[in-house]
C-alpha cells in the first residue's frame, strides 16, 4: 500500500465515521427514541450517545486535515495547485468543525446541566437546538462527500 493510499483510506474512513454518524442519528436514532423512550430516559440516552460518538469525531476532526493536507502535498505540491473542488472541500470542512465545536462547547454542556437538574423541559429544548446544528452538520457533510466523490473540473 502506498503512502497516499493510506493517507485517502484514513481520510475516507474520518469522514464516513463522522458524516455516516450523524446520519444515523439524525434519521434512524432520534425517531426510534422519540417513539420508544420517556424524556428522562432520552435524555440520558443522547449524553451517553454524545459523549461515545464524540470521542470519534474529535478522530475525525485531527485525522481529516492531517490526511487532507498529505494528499494534497503528495499530489499537488501546495493549496495553490490545488483544484478548486479541494478549496471547497477544506471550506466545508471548516464550517462542520465550527458547528461541531458549537455543539461540543456550548451546547453540550446546557444539556447536561439540565438532564443534573431533572429539567426535562428544558433538556428538551436544548436537544431540539442540539437537532438542529446537527442537522445542519449533517447537510454540509453529505454535500462534501458528494463533492469529493464527483471532483468537479472548476
Amino acid at each position: 500500500m502506498t503512502p497516499h493510499a493510506l493517507l485517502y483510506a484514513l481520510h475516507l474512513l474520518a469522514a464516513l465515521i463522522w458524516v455516516g454518524g450523524m446520519f444515523f442519528a439524525w434519521m434512524i436514532l432520534r425517531p426510534a427514541a422519540v417513539e420508544a423512550l420517556e424524556p428522562p430516559v432520552r435524555l440520558r440516552l443522547w449524553l451517553g450517545v454524545f459523549r461515545r460518538f464524540f470521542i470519534w469525531v474529535w478522530a475525525a476532526v485531527v485525522l481529516l486535515p492531517v490526511t487532507g493536507m498529505g494528499m494534497l502535498h503528495m499530489g499537488f505540491a501546495s493549496l495553490q495547485g490545488a483544484p478548486r473542488y479541494v478549496h471547497v472541500m477544506i471550506g466545508l470542512y471548516l464550517v462542520m468543525l465550527a458547528l461541531f465545536l458549537r455543539v461540543q462547547a456550548l451546547q453540550l454542556p446546557e444539556l447536561h446541566r439540565a438532564v443534573e437538574a431533572q429539567d426535562w423541559s428544558a433538556g428538551g429544548q436544548v436537544l431540539g437546538r442540539i437537532r438542529k446544528v446537527v442537522g445542519i452538520n449533517l447537510t454540509v457533510g453529505l454535500a462534501l462527500v458528494t463533492l469529493a466523490a464527483l471532483r468537479p473540473l472548476f
